[in-house]
């Protein structure tokens, strides 16, 4: 905790987390802006993994959304990895970022806000028309559904973070301290591995399934 202009400001340990991640993310995009300029026609080593993973996205993003919607493959992969690192991060002895609804909450609202403005974008005032279908009476009924999404997608991402953290926590304070090399590395694997990318990768696909979806074709 530190004072600035008379208020009290609290840093947490999801807060230190995510400055953290964010630091090794912005690490990584900065060796890649530099080596970029050396990538080669035949690719190698670092240049591979690079390439790999750029169209994997793309691919990925292309078959998900359609043909035309390789833009979007950025922002994807940029939420894919802020999300993965993030549930990876308790590997490190750092509390997930993910693992508290103010931040999954924001990673929702902003595929929220992506995919209001992408039907807007590109059905004009008719997307307006999705809101009354098939009936007008449907109005509120659409209203919070398109409200649970976003609340569906921290909730999911959050719960299942936290309910890892919380049991490794109890392990960890029930287990005696010889055990406690071992025993709970099944319990890791399965939590913050198998979890953490299976979450990261459900969010991703959900968040680009409301986008295409509210594009239409």
């Amino acid at each position: 905790m530190f004072e600035i202009g008379g208020e009290d400001i609290y840093i947490t340990q999801s807060i230190l987390s995510t400055w953290i991640v964010m630091g090794v993310l912005i690490l990584i995009a900065i060796i890649i802006r530099i080596r970029l300029n050396k990538f080669k026609s035949i690719p190698r080593g670092f240049q591979n993994v690079v390439e790999a993973a750029v169209e994997a996205i793309e691919n990925f993003t292309q078959k998900t959304m359609g043909k035309e919607t390789t833009f979007f493959s950025g922002y994807f992969l940029s939420i894919f990895a802020f999300i993965i690192f993030s549930n990876y991060s308790s590997l490190i002895g750092l509390r997930p970022p993910t693992s508290d609804l103010a931040t999954t909450l924001a990673l929702a609202l902003m595929t929220f806000v992506l995919t209001h403005a992408s039907g807007l974008k590109t059905k004009k005032l008719k997307y307006f028309k999705s809101f009354i279908e098939p009936i007008p009476v449907f109005l509120p009924i659409n209203i919070i559904g398109e409200i649970a999404k976003p609340v569906s997608l921290a909730f999911r991402l959050f719960g299942n973070i936290l309910s890892g953290v919380i049991i490794m926590g109890l392990i960890y304070t029930m287990l005696p301290v010889l055990l406690r090399v071992i025993l709970p590395d099944f319990l890791h694997f399965y939590f913050d591995i198998f979890v953490g990318g299976l979450q990261a990768f459900i969010f991703t696909v959900l968040s680009m399934t409301y986008v295409a979806q509210a594009m239409g074709d």
